[in-house]
């Protein structure tokens, strides 16, 4: 597993490295294409590289779409306006100080990303009449010559590594890759495994009693504390890993979601259309309820008087005519 990752970390550290010295030889072999006459691009595809002088080009281009107007003066210090062609909004503010170049503007592209703003370009090419760009706008970093130039060496404060805590470092991946190509070798058989575990143990026993007096005067007690202190948690790594604190659940709760327009709209009460009230349709109304009863009840009578005429008796069918008289009068009540 480790020898793959590495083979392939390895890999992919080739293949970033093949891009960027390819990306370099065309910066250098071949030549940008101008879109405008101006010195100060050509200027510009012979200091920047390709990628940087894209990202410029495309601001001076657009600097042509802006008029510049003189809003204020004290002293050597001038304030632009900065707007587009037949548009009085959004205006840019733009102060230039002395004749050096300096100059500021209040999109910030410049100390965001290092590169003029069209709205400086703007200035330049029209109030200030600049045909090269100032040196103080030029960073290092984003010219074809980074790569070549010296880098001095970098100051150590008291909250930066020290060089014996830096050299401490170096040993310590020293080791871990030579304890890689051994894990390596020991992983093979059962074997290898045992001898390995045995030689580690005994191995670490031995620097846990070991005093080392060099390092013990450079690093102090305390250094040597926490040397003893990791050996010791290194040999006896059995704490039980607690379950992490809960937190809250990210969003917003549902008591407070915001509802969709169709959930916001108040629902619509049905209307019954026979006895003009709310709370039910013409389907559900209790009037049309009561005469579906009232129509099965006169069937229902209808049918037993007539089976009960056809009879042969005539103490029957007397009794189907009182029986119908007063089926009549049922439905009459209830009417």
């Amino acid at each position: 597993m480790v020898s793959d990752f590495m083979h392939r970390y390895k890999k992919a550290i080739d293949v970033h490295y093949f891009k960027e010295k390819e990306k370099d030889v065309r910066t250098k072999s071949t030549r940008a294409i101008l879109k405008t006459p101006l010195k100060i691009e050509e200027e510009a595809a012979t200091v920047y590289t390709r990628k940087s002088f894209t990202i410029f080009q495309v601001e001076l281009f657009d600097s042509l779409w802006y008029k510049a107007k003189n809003l204020s003066k004290e002293g050597e210090t001038k304030t632009y306006g900065v707007i587009t062609y037949g548009k009085e909004t959004p205006l840019y503010h733009v102060t230039s100080e002395g004749d050096e170049g300096h100059a500021t503007c209040t999109c910030h592209m410049w100390e965001f990303v290092g590169i003029l703003c069209r709205h400086i370009l703007c200035v330049f090419g029209k109030k200030a009449k600049l045909d090269r760009l100032p040196q103080c706008y030029i960073l290092d970093r984003w010219t074809m010559n980074a790569k070549s130039r010296p880098i001095p060496d970098i100051p150590c404060s008291e909250g930066q590594v020290r060089q014996g805590e830096d050299e401490a470092t170096m040993r310590k991946f020293k080791s871990m890759i030579q304890l890689y190509d051994i894990v390596e070798l020991a992983s093979q058989s059962t074997e290898k495994h045992n001898h390995f575990t045995l030689a580690l143990e005994k191995v670490h026993k031995e620097l846990i009693a070991m005093e080392d007096h060099v390092e013990c005067s450079q690093r102090g007690e305390g250094t040597n504390n926490d040397q003893i202190l990791r050996s010791q948690v290194v040999s006896n790594f059995s704490q039980t890993v607690q379950d992490p604190s809960r937190v809250p659940t990210k969003g917003r709760p549902k008591s407070l979601r915001a509802k969709n327009l169709k959930e916001s709209q108040p629902i619509k009460k049905r209307h019954c259309t026979i006895c003009k009230n709310e709370g039910h349709t013409r389907n559900n109304s209790p009037s049309v309820r009561a005469s579906k009863g009232l129509v099965a009840t006169f069937v229902a009578a209808v049918v037993e008087v007539r089976r009960i005429r056809e009879s042969p008796c005539a103490m029957l069918r007397q009794r189907g005519d009182s029986l119908i008289a007063l089926r009549l009068q049922d439905v009459r009540h209830e009417n």
